[in-house]
């Protein structure tokens, strides 16, 4: 009487639900957002490193000494500019005024690490008083900054 054809296309019979039972999970990781993240990640790192410095211009002198390990409190910087201006971090103070900061500074941090920045063309008299007067505010531990690539003194350059 009528005649049927068969549909051996998937979807509606039984043997297309075997075939969608045996399709394998797809293995392949899509790296692309993986990568975009990490892109962004590094121009804001390169964008923001720059300035996290202490941001007074100072002609630091150059050494070959090597760089004092970083610590988890931000550390104290006084600046002893070319024109001789003394500042604490990035705040300018008076001379008569250093040692009565740096005591109420001390009494609030928990080490007396303290770093002085000092333009290479200041005399060596006036860094010596400003170190006397980070001592006497109760700084025993005192770095001096510099910038690294300078003379070694044994006839080669950093």
């Amino acid at each position: 009487m009528g005649a049927g054809v068969m549909d051996k296309g998937g979807g509606g019979g039984r043997q297309g639900r075997r075939r969608a039972r045996r399709a394998k999970p797809m293995s392949e990781i899509n790296v692309t957002p993986f990568v975009d993240v990490m892109l962004v990640l590094l121009i804001i790192f390169m964008v923001a490193a720059p300035l996290l410095t202490v941001g007074v211009p100072v002609q630091l002198p150059e050494t070959a000494a090597t760089p004092l390990p970083t610590e988890d409190q931000e550390p104290l910087t006084v600046t002893l500019t070319a024109d001789g201006r003394l500042l604490l971090q990035s705040t300018e103070i008076a001379r008569d005024e250093l040692i009565p900061k740096l005591r109420a500074v001390q009494a609030e941090r928990a080490d007396d690490k303290l770093f002085l920045r000092a333009d290479g063309a200041i005399p060596y008299d006036a860094v010596m008083q400003v170190m006397g007067a980070l001592n006497a505010g109760g700084f025993r531990n005192i770095g001096l900054v510099t910038e690294s690539g300078g003379p070694t003194l044994d006839g080669r350059d950093g």
